[in-house]
């Protein structure tokens, strides 16, 4: 059992994320014909090595010992190639990524993002897209793309 900043216990192994997450990329590249190079896969990894929203320079800090290029435009063309295939979402509030939880798939990214811990959460709804588009229609402007967050307290730093 893992214990959060706060001190709440927790039952997820976060092992089990990670490695979904390479998985789900290795199909999805394998399928569209794409390079998943290894700075791809690390930094895929790395995103998706917590729960929480990673910035761009703590994912250079972490790569700098690695020889896999740590360069800023280099990962930053990695980071884009992940946004682009539906492998990470751009939490823009925070300037920062989260591995996407179902990859490849056509979605909006709605999150809900906890002030005292900082982890976020995506959620799944395509109610709340279709909401808003209608909403937005009725006033004549046509939705193109939409990313939702939600800042508040998760239900551990509640608790806690």
């Amino acid at each position: 059992m893992k214990k959060t900043a706060k001190g709440a216990e927790r039952t997820h192994d976060h092992d089990h994320c990670i490695e979904d997450a390479l998985a789900a990329a290795e199909k999805l590249c394998a399928d569209r014909n794409l390079r998943f190079t290894p700075l791809r896969r690390r930094v895929l990894e790395l995103v998706w090595s917590g729960h929480k929203p990673v910035g761009a320079y703590a994912l250079l800090n972490q790569l700098h010992d690695e020889d896999l290029g740590s360069a800023p435009p280099t990962v930053y063309r990695a980071l884009d190639f992940l946004i682009e295939h539906g492998l990470i979402h751009r939490i823009e509030r925070m300037n920062a990524f989260i591995g996407c939880s179902h990859p490849g798939e056509a979605h909006r990214g709605f999150f809900l993002i906890c002030g005292e811990c900082g982890d976020a959460e995506e959620l799944h709804g395509n109610g709340l897209a279709e909401t808003i588009i209608a909403s937005a229609s009725r006033r004549g402007f046509a939705a193109r793309d939409m990313t939702l967050e939600v800042t508040g307290t998760c239900a551990g730093c509640r608790k806690s």
